[in-house]
């Protein structure tokens, strides 16, 4: 599919979506949209898959299927392969025509069953591996709010209406080489993350910046055995790794449970398979998950300087993932405790690339004392670099990304790079574009110095500023003002001044030849 087409079907999707505009706030109708794709891409999923199963059968249209032993075989070979079932009556060209039939009947009444078909889908899970990525996966679309119509006729007209319109659209499921549904998933989230102000950063980090974390983490790698996220959002920084090399595992953890949600229906639509994925809900710092793993790969974007129970939870004190730092971090600032739990999970081959706020770098106390162990006792740090101010939706602070790495091939020093003054303007946002991502990455796998944007500095230097990581110590980005010829200007005033002098000459002989005072 070309570019061109990929952004007809961005179109299609957001112009439906828009249907719901007006009614809710956007994270609210974002639900609902992203469910109905999500619940479509499951259809059709289903629909490419069974009707692969009868290729050799007599009747070879699943929707025409009947004979309850060839539906039990579809069944139990969907549940193995796809981690769900859906019957053919609740695929969702079926569900959508009902609705949009040219009748009066009560046949054209569809939520009880589209209830129904969702529930239908999760309890299809029950008992198998996937039961956990698919329980309560489609809680938050609620067909009974007011928001979509005040009356359940209005609510009904609706949904039918946004069913029909994307009934119409194929998503190409069938094309092995095309993920043209999951660029425009993600272009969706992007397009609901930027109208959703503070709300945003809750799950969702720009491309631009995801692709400079997933460039770092997959430097020198075509292959990656995990990847970590834990904070993960709406999983859309897990699945950038993938596009730069070959995940086996992805793993996250999110507290927002709408969030969490969101995050496993972009792992599925993604095509990645429920035993690939493990995601939960929790909060990671008091009730961490997947404790006992290590991962190659970690990248993450924490809420900035989020409140978090430090030392107000005794059990902090003796934590592993804390204990060994000698502090914890300030119960107002969660940062660095975010930061060792990375550092925890992180794998002897791994790396880390973490958004932090710039504060980290040099904020003394607890934050301090962390930031020296970090770098004199473990000697993790392989690099520091300064983000521009007004990237991220919901904030303007400027930010920066610590990289942090158990392999590093030059643990005598770390890496600074500034590229804060690296970015296009786009509306009210500042944004990085692949010129400006190509050299944060290509000098970050150089270990490049380029004047007045990056320096590697010795261990002994960073020690020398007392661990102070702020960027400005290590990369002098000061311009010189171009220095004054005193002799050459007073040259040049004094020629003006005899100029000058000729012409009032001139104008008081014009003058007295014509009879006139001088104006001087």
């Amino acid at each position: 599919m070309s570019e061109e087409q990929k952004r007809l079907l961005e179109t299609q999707l957001w112009n439906i979506a828009n249907e719901l505009r007006g009614k809710m706030d956007a994270d609210e109708f974002r639900d609902y949209i992203l469910g109905f794709i999500f619940y479509k891409y499951l259809s059709e999923k289903q629909l490419l898959f069974a009707n692969k199963l009868l290729e050799t059968e007599t009747v070879k249209d699943y929707t025409l299927v009947t004979d309850a032993e060839d539906l039990a075989a579809i069944k139990e070979e969907s549940l193995l392969h796809l981690g769900y079932y859906l019957k053919p009556g609740e695929l969702f060209d079926a569900i959508a025509q009902k609705g949009n039939a040219n009748t009066e009947h009560e046949s054209d009444f569809i939520l009880e069953d589209l209830k129904g078909i969702l529930n239908s889908i999760e309890q299809s899970t029950m008992g198998t591996d996937s039961e956990d990525d698919f329980n309560k996966l489609f809680e938050d679309l609620d067909l009974n709010s007011t928001k979509l119509g005040r009356s359940v006729e209005a609510r009904n007209k609706l949904i039918s209406k946004i069913l029909g319109h994307l009934s119409k659209i194929d998503f190409e499921l069938g094309n092995a080489n095309s993920d043209v549904l999951g660029d425009a998933y993600e272009y969706l989230i992007a397009q609901f993350a930027s109208g959703a102000g503070k709300k945003a950063g809750e799950f969702y980090t720009p491309q631009q910046v995801s692709k400079v974390l997933a460039g770092i983490v997959t430097a020198g790698k075509a292959r990656l055995r995990s990847v970590y996220d834990p904070t993960c959002g709406s999983g859309s920084l897990l699945l950038r790794v993938a596009r730069e090399a070959d995940v086996e595992e992805f793993y996250g953890q999110e507290l927002n449970r709408t969030t969490y949600n969101l995050a496993r229906m972009n792992m599925i639509l993604h095509d990645v398979h429920f035993s690939r994925f493990d995601i939960r809900q929790d909060d990671t710092l008091e009730n961490p998950h997947h404790t006992e793993k290590r991962f190659e790969a970690i990248v993450a974007n924490p809420p900035f300087s989020a409140k978090w129970k430090g030392k107000d939870n005794p059990l902090n004190e003796t934590d592993e993932r804390f204990s060994q730092y000698g502090k914890l971090a300030p119960g107002s600032k969660a940062d660095f405790a975010f930061v060792q739990h990375m550092v925890y999970h992180l794998a002897d081959n791994g790396t880390m690339a973490c958004v932090l706020p710039h504060g980290v770098l040099f904020r003394g106390a607890a934050e301090g004392t962390i930031r020296e162990y970090l770098i004199k006792k473990l000697n993790y740090l392989d690099a520091v670099i300064g983000l521009p101010a007004n990237i991220f939706y919901g904030t303007g602070i400027p930010t920066c990304i610590l990289v942090i790495s158990k392999c590093r091939t030059q643990p005598d020093n770390i890496l600074f790079i500034d590229a804060s003054q690296g970015y296009e303007k786009v509306g009210n946002q500042n944004r990085l574009t692949e010129d400006h991502i190509d050299k944060i990455l290509t000098t970050y796998r150089n270990r490049a110095v380029i004047d007045k944007y990056s320096h590697v500095a010795t261990l002994d230097e960073v020690a020398a500023n007392d661990y102070n990581l702020n960027i400005p110590r290590y990369v002098n980005t000061f311009e010189e003002e171009e220095q004054i010829d005193i002799a050459a200007i007073a040259t040049q005033l004094h020629a003006l001044e005899e100029s000058m002098a000729a012409t009032d000459a001139q104008i008081a002989a014009f003058c007295k030849e014509l009879n006139l005072p001088t104006p001087f």
